[in-house]
């Protein structure tokens, strides 16, 4: 989809008119549309037609007519009947087409706008609730237009046919019809509200269950390695019986519906049988045998048809609900604000923050405060801190992923709030403390987002990252599969692939999120010497717990509670006996003596 297909799709999803949202959304192929509903009517005719046709076979029989005129009816029976399967055929094809390139528009439009919210959303919900929203919520929208579209023409078809034959036939006993039409309306709306309570109700403990399940497979390990097995499995089980109770107050209600709804209809077609039936044996109307049978066929169609649509108020409440749950992502505010602003085509790599500060919402300090940091272009700058210093909130603030609440971050002299961050980032790399790798091949990973990237550029990547002697040993070499989240390699192995990644896009900014705190020495010494080789020539922050990692650095920079408190060198931070040299002495285990350099 294009931009601006993405972006009408957007502007179509309204969660407080979910009714209204679906038909703009099948509005959108108004050709396919058209050819369809076409072919519904027309393949629907023989379903109010035939009544016509039996009814006047059955007044041929009672006046002793010829068995040609039968005959007759018979052929034009058969005509409309044959017809049914070729325009069945084009009604499929044409609306299901529509129902699954909508359902496609839904979901390349939940993934545009996921990668458009702010990071500070995606740490607010859970994943596996955002894969509820993108798999399940537009699955029950298909399924709604599905076993609900269907249904819902038939029976206005039936209802259009049926009045109109009898408004021919007899039309004094239209209001006798006239009856079925509210008692359909006032279910539906006595029902209505009830019916979106309980679905979203459901829909919440839905979302819930996914979180919690989500949840235990990523903890795995941990609940294995802590014997946490029954506390795990307990956590689900509270979120199954959540949707358990749920689903069954759901249902029950469903059965109200569906009890109450085939009861009235079926009396209401009981009731015409029999007015039609005494109004022909006391000649209040003069209606013939065939006419009471067409009449009653007709009232029967039309209860039939009203019956269904209500027994689809649960397909068609769930749907909607999907759509409002849908509409959660698509009208949720918290964006990250590029459109509009100025693209970036180069970068240099200066960076200076400006008396910068960042406040997340809902706390009461700010996380960074009043920060002046000017980084040249080429230059390496160590951040180091104690865990909350705002050392995590600074790299985000460099990449973007926040705002400044107050104070500006120039990126090569320019205010980024006036640039589209998503173009700067194509000059930026990133190296966090666990690798991210995607169930797929060496080469694709290393590549990911370059798809016409060159062999040689991949080879010298690997060989930079100290990773092409592991690579050539895997059983197919480069295309061999690493496995959801590089499962089958080691930590050192994939952090050294994430090195390869960051090295083949040669960025002119880089950022390491203490990219060798969970390595072995071993591992620590083969990346450490792979990140010197990337860090060559490009402007560079590191974040580290290792003060050991970072002696070579330009610039260290010392974070408490969200102020810089020193900054310098190795050498010169130990010299001025400050912050840095006490959290020297304590890596060191010299703490209560002083070192020198």
């Amino acid at each position: 989809m294009t931009k601006k297909a993405l972006s009408q799709v957007f502007e179509l999803i309204d969660g407080a008119h979910p009714t209204r949202s679906v038909l703009r959304l099948l509005a959108r192929r108004p050709g396919r549309m058209s050819l369809a509903l076409f072919a519904f009517a027309m393949k629907e005719i023989p379903l109010w037609f035939l009544p016509v046709v039996t009814a006047a076979i059955i007044d041929i029989v009672a006046d002793g007519g010829e068995v040609s005129e039968v005959l007759w009816w018979l052929a034009l029976a058969a005509v409309l009947l044959l017809q049914n399967y070729p325009n069945h055929i084009l009604y499929t094809r044409s609306f299901m087409t529509v129902v699954r390139d909508t359902a496609a528009d839904l979901r390349n439009s939940l993934a545009s706008r996921l990668q458009s919210l702010s990071i500070g959303y995606h740490t607010r919900v859970s994943s596996s609730i955002v894969q509820t929203k993108v798999v399940r919520d537009v699955e029950n929208v298909e399924l709604m237009l599905q076993q609900v579209t269907h249904p819902l023409l038939s029976a206005i078809m039936v209802m259009t046919g049926a009045l109109a034959m009898t408004a021919i036939a007899v039309p004094a006993f239209l209001p006798v019809y006239a009856l079925a039409v509210p008692i359909a309306i006032g279910i539906r709306y006595g029902m209505r509200n009830r019916s979106k309570t309980r679905n979203e109700e459901f829909r919440r403990e839905v979302e819930i269950l996914s979180a919690r399940v989500g949840e235990m497979a990523s903890l795995i390990p941990v609940t294995r390695a802590h014997g946490l097995e029954e506390t795990a499995v307990t956590r689900v089980t509270h979120g199954a019986e959540g949707v358990r109770r749920a689903g069954l107050h759901l249902d029950m209600l469903n059965g109200h519906v569906a009890s109450i709804s085939w009861v009235a209809m079926q009396l209401l077609a009981i009731g015409c049988l029999g007015l039609a039936a005494i109004f022909s044996l006391t000649a209040v109307l003069p209606i013939t045998p065939g006419e009471v049978v067409l009449l009653s066929t007709y009232f029967t169609l039309l209860t039939g048809g009203l019956t269904q649509l209500l027994m689809l108020i649960p397909v068609g409440a769930r749907g909607l609900e999907s759509v409002r749950s849908i509409a959660e992502v698509m009208q949720e505010p918290d964006l990250e604000l590029n459109a509009g602003k100025r693209t970036v085509d180069e970068v240099d790599g200066g960076i200076r923050l400006v008396r910068a500060s960042h406040r997340y919402a809902g706390a009461d300090a700010d996380a960074l405060h009043e920060i002046d940091l000017d980084i040249a272009a080429g230059e390496t700058v160590a951040l180091v801190g104690s865990s909350g210093s705002g050392k995590s909130t600074l790299l985000n603030l460099v990449l973007g992923f926040v705002r400044p609440t107050g104070g500006r971050i120039l990126l090569d002299g320019v205010d980024m709030q006036e640039l589209d961050m998503r173009t700067a980032r194509r000059f930026v790399s990133v190296v966090p403390q666990e690798s991210v790798l995607f169930e797929g091949t060496i080469r694709e990973n290393i590549a990911y987002g370059m798809p016409h990237a060159r062999d040689e550029r991949i080879l010298q990547a690997l060989r930079d990252a100290n990773a092409i002697d592991f690579v050539d040993d895997q059983p197919q070499g480069w295309d061999t599969v690493v496995g959801e989240r590089g499962a089958r390699l080691s930590g050192g192995q994939r952090q050294r692939l994430a090195i390869a990644r960051a090295l083949v896009r040669d960025p002119r900014i880089l950022l390491l999120d203490e990219a060798t705190s969970a390595l072995d020495p071993e591992s620590e010494e083969l990346v450490k010497q792979a990140l010197s080789r990337l860090m060559r020539g490009r402007t560079t922050l590191v974040v580290a717990h290792r003060l050991s990692t970072i002696r070579q650095a330009d610039r260290i920079v010392v974070l408490e509670r969200g102020r810089v408190v020193e900054q310098g060198s190795h050498d010169a931070l130990l010299k001025r006996d400050g912050r840095y040299a006490h959290l020297h002495l304590t890596q060191s285990g010299l703490a209560g003596r002083k070192v020198e350099p």
